[in-house]
């Protein structure tokens, strides 16, 4: 159905609605990817509220002329307005926060001494624990690495809100400042993940392009989902690490 005018009420009233159940499949698809890797603690049904809002939200402000398509517009906002959800629950305990800032602070300190992004076993060595422990404490904090990087990269004026941040990156209402910021943000970010190993580049790749499930990315790299959960969790881990003196 053709976008109408907004003057005429009962035509844009119509799209409305039809766009929201088009759509629908989004936040379950888009909650159902964040459940996998939360604590059971967190209900599905909170999930599906927040993405439901998100849509809704995405429809009501969707404008044609910023040459975005609905969808997109619209996975942005769902995942926006769920990790929002997640970050007003507080779903993470202080010791897990603490794991993610000893095991990033370790990773800093040894790319700083090193020159490039520290292994596991130099990880493990400064944290005074074995292997196993050390892939342990990754399958635990999987969900809440994903939050404190999400977190980590924000506005230049400091916003935490993902609302704000994926409706700015998608509005065409940003400002000469806002540009270069996000410019030189990504360039880092690049900078960042060429760094990492091809197996961690892959693993990426395949999670945030291909939106591959991590069971599905562990039967393509022949690894357990709980190795791929590693990964990509140590992986987050180290981005957070190679952008924590951005911005200083």
């Amino acid at each position: 159905m053709k976008y109408p005018s907004k003057k005429n009420q009962a035509a844009w009233k119509a799209w409305r609605q039809e766009s929201i159940v088009n759509y629908a499949y989004l936040v379950r698809y888009i909650a159902s990817r964040f459940a996998m890797r939360l604590p059971a603690s967190v209900l599905f049904d909170e999930l599906m509220s927040a993405g439901s809002l998100g849509l809704i939200d995405a429809v009501d402000k969707f404008d044609p002329g910023k040459h975005v398509s609905l969808e997109t517009y619209a996975r942005y906002r769902i995942k926006g307005a769920i990790l929002d959800e997640l970050r007003s629950m507080d779903t993470y305990s202080r010791s897990m926060r603490k794991k993610i800032q000893d095991i990033s602070r370790a990773a800093k300190t040894i790319e700083d001494e090193k020159g490039r992004p520290a292994n596991d076993d130099e990880i493990c060595e400064a944290l005074g624990v074995d292997l196993e422990t050390y892939q342990n404490m990754l399958t635990d904090i999987h969900g809440a690495a994903v939050l404190s990087l999400d977190d980590f990269i924000k506005t230049k004026k400091n916003d935490v809100s993902s609302q704000t941040r994926f409706q700015a990156g998608l509005s065409g209402d940003e400002n000469p400042e806002d540009d270069f910021y996000r410019a030189e943000l990504k360039s880092v970010l690049v900078k960042a993940i060429k760094k990492l190993t091809e197996k961690e580049q892959i693993v990426i790749s395949l999670y945030y392009y291909d939106e591959l499930t991590l069971k599905e990315i562990g039967e393509v790299l022949s690894l357990t989902e709980s190795r791929i959960c590693q990964i990509h969790t140590a992986v987050l881990v180290k981005l957070h690490a190679g952008l924590d003196s951005y911005g200083k």
